[in-house]
């Protein structure tokens, strides 16, 4: 038995200890934009940008986000919002700040879903539409924005010669089960997607967020537009997937509390959010999903039960695996509003994660597709649209 476990500890071990050296090296790496050197102005004549902010039954956050935009100090942007078949105040608290912004906020009324379409894709897709500035910019509906971030961004992109930049946001955490679920997150991320890679023309790492994707207008055509996205559930994800394999330059900063969103309330609100996308992401096939349980189930509980049940230096590759873990823990806490020691909370965490896993491929196949916002999209339409 103790033969099991020097290998199985040290292959654990050495798999968490290369994400530890790769992610401090590599987190280096992505500028901060929100430091005083990218307190600039950028390039004479400022590029145009159109802020593109869908939104459906978003009456709780929609005024205060757009009038948060509206306050940028930037001299060459316009906001496109749509409202997308809203059956609450938000359609109208658009209209009426549009009425008193002079100009600078536009509204577009989705009334109907046309058939092969996801209802945020079709709405970007459609605010892209009445735009012809030189970068556009996707956002949320509940991303608060500091009055800098779009200059300095736009100075980041310009000087970096990126065709598409991603800005990571500051998750707004008050529950410490929020900070549990999202810590284990941004850990799913360092082996899934990372960051300090994507720039990197060599490299398959992509990136793209919802709370800031920009993009220059060639690049956006040149990729499909949303028009190829129409029933991605990830959209934000196969956004930066797409620019990524055509060869354009993406980019990932930091930015401090430039964007602010509060993804989720508590670990129940995490849960519900990645539903909907757990299955998406492994193309609503069932074998991958149980894989990735499965896998998560090894790499997650094994470190904690080997340092347990092994006996003497047998337990050396489970130790290097957990202190791998709990720097990696460190590293978030960094960034983030995340203490170390929530690094003791991990078997739970995964516990959660491996079964909102279950509960996405379970809720998708017994619904036969996603329920989204009050609307239900078919999963063979679904699999079809997959990038």
């Amino acid at each position: 038995m103790n033969v099991f476990h020097w290998i199985a500890g040290w292959i654990l071990g050495l798999v968490w200890l290369s994400r530890v050296i790769d992610a401090g090296l590599g987190v280096r790496k992505i500028p901060d934009i929100s430091l005083p050197e990218w307190d600039r102005e950028p390039a004479v004549p400022h590029p145009s940008v159109a802020i593109i902010v869908p939104a459906r039954n978003e009456e709780e956050s929609i005024e205060q986000a757009m009038l948060r935009l509206e306050a940028l100090d930037y001299d060459n942007y316009q906001i496109v919002v749509i409202d997308d078949r809203s059956t609450d105040r938000t359609g109208e608290i658009m209209d009426r700040l549009a009425a008193i912004s002079a100009g600078r906020l536009k509204v577009v009324h989705v009334r109907e879903l046309p058939a092969g379409w996801m209802g945020k894709a079709h709405a970007m897709w459609s605010a892209a539409r009445e735009t012809k500035a030189d970068w556009l910019l996707f956002t949320d509906a509940d991303i608060m924005f500091r009055k800098d971030t779009l200059r300095r961004s736009v100075a980041y992109a310009e000087a970096a010669g990126a065709d598409h930049l991603v800005v990571l946001p500051q998750v707004i955490m008050r529950k410490f089960t929020e900070k549990m679920m999202i810590a284990f997150f941004q850990l799913l991320f360092v082996f899934g997607h990372r960051p300090w890679k994507v720039a990197d023309p060599k490299t398959k790492d992509h990136m793209g967020v919802g709370a800031f994707n920009m993009v220059r207008r060639k690049t956006y055509e040149a990729v499909g537009t949303f028009e190829r996205l129409r029933m991605e559930v990830v959209d934000d994800m196969k956004l930066g997937k797409v620019v990524k394999e055509g060869g354009f330059r993406q980019r990932v900063v930091f930015g401090d509390d430039m964007i602010r969103v509060r993804w989720a309330h508590g670990a129940r609100g995490v849960v519900n959010n990645l539903t909907k996308n757990f299955f998406a992401v492994m193309s609503f096939q069932t074998w991958r999903a149980l894989l990735a349980c499965v896998g998560m189930a090894i790499l997650n509980y094994l470190p904690f039960i080997g340092v347990l049940v092994a006996h003497g230096w047998a337990r050396s590759g489970y130790g290097v695996a957990l202190a791998s873990m709990f720097f990696l823990y460190s590293g978030i806490w960094k960034q983030g509003d995340i203490h170390p020691w929530y690094f003791f909370l991990h078997p739970v965490s995964t516990t959660l994660f491996i079964y909102t896993m279950l509960r996405s491929t379970f809720v998708t196949l017994h619904n036969d597709g996603v329920n989204w916002r009050g609307t239900h999209y078919a999963l063979e339409e679904l699999r079809r649209g997959l990038v």
